[in-house]
C-alpha cells in the first residue's frame, strides 16, 4: 500500500497490479505486460527470485527491478543471473524508487557501485569455479582494447559520465561502446555486465 500510495502520486507511473506471491506475479506479468515488475524478494508459495527466472525466462519484455535487504536475503545474485536489471533497498526513500523505476523503464539498469560490491563480496563463494581463467580470457577475445577497458569499469559500476572521464572520451563514445559491449557478449543490460566479470574472474572483490 505504502509503494502503490507513492507510485501513483506520479503523473508518469500507474500501477496495474499487485500480486500477493510469486506465482501470482508470474501469471500478473503475462497478462497485464507491465513495463516494470517491483519484485520483493521473500514471499509465500514461490519467491521473488524464483518468479523472476521464470518472468524472464518466459521472454516477456518486462523489466525487473528486485527489492532486497542485503543482509537477510540470500539469493539476491541468483536473480541477476536471472535477467533482473536492478535491485534496491527496500528502505530507500522514495526518489530513489521512483528513479529506479523510471531508470529500469527506459531500458536501463539500476546498479549502485557501492550496494553491487557489498552484494558480490557475500556471494563470492558461490562463484567458485576452477575455469574462470578460461571464461576470462573467452570474455576478453570478443572485445577490442577500448572495449575492454570500458568493460572493466561498466562492470566497476561506473556510469558512462564517469568513465567518459576516466577514459578521456565522450560520453557518446561510452555509450557506442556499452551497445557493443552488451551485443558481442550477449548481455541484457548493465547489471548482467557485471554478473559476468566477476563469474569470469575479470573483477575480484576488493580489486
Amino acid at each position: 500500500m505504502g509503494f502503490r500510495l507513492i507510485l501513483e502520486a506520479e503523473p508518469d507511473i500507474e500501477v496495474i497490479g499487485e500480486a500477493g506471491d510469486g506465482a501470482a506475479a508470474i501469471s500478473m506479468v503475462a497478462a497485464l505486460h507491465p513495463d516494470v515488475v517491483l519484485m520483493d524478494v521473500r514471499m509465500p508459495r514461490m519467491d521473488g527470485i524464483q518468479a523472476t527466472t521464470a518472468i524472464i525466462a518466459a521472454g516477456a519484455a518486462s523489466k525487473v527491478l528486485i527489492l532486497t535487504t542485503f543482509d537477510l536475503d540470500q539469493y539476491v545474485f541468483a536473480g541477476l543471473q536471472a535477467g533482473a536489471s536492478g535491485f534496491l533497498l527496500k528502505d530507500a526513500p522514495p526518489t530513489e524508487l521512483l528513479a529506479a523505476i523510471r531508470t529500469v523503464a527506459s531500458g536501463e539498469a539500476v546498479l549502485a557501485p557501492t550496494a553491487t560490491r557489498r552484494l558480490i563480496d557475500k556471494f563470492m563463494p558461490l562463484l567458485a569455479n576452477p575455469d574462470r581463467q578460461t571464461n576470462h580470457d573467452a570474455v576478453l577475445n570478443q572485445l577490442t582494447d577500448r572495449e575492454r577497458a570500458v568493460f572493466a569499469q561498466l562492470a566497476a559500476g561506473r556510469s558512462n559520465r564517469e568513465i567518459a572521464a576516466e577514459l578521456h572520451v565522450s560520453e557518446g563514445t561510452v555509450k557506442i561502446h556499452v551497445g557493443r559491449i552488451l551485443a558481442k557478449l550477449d548481455l541484457r543490460d548493465r547489471v548482467q555486465a557485471v554478473v559476468l566479470a566477476y563469474e569470469s574472474g575479470l573483477i575480484t572483490p576488493g580489486g
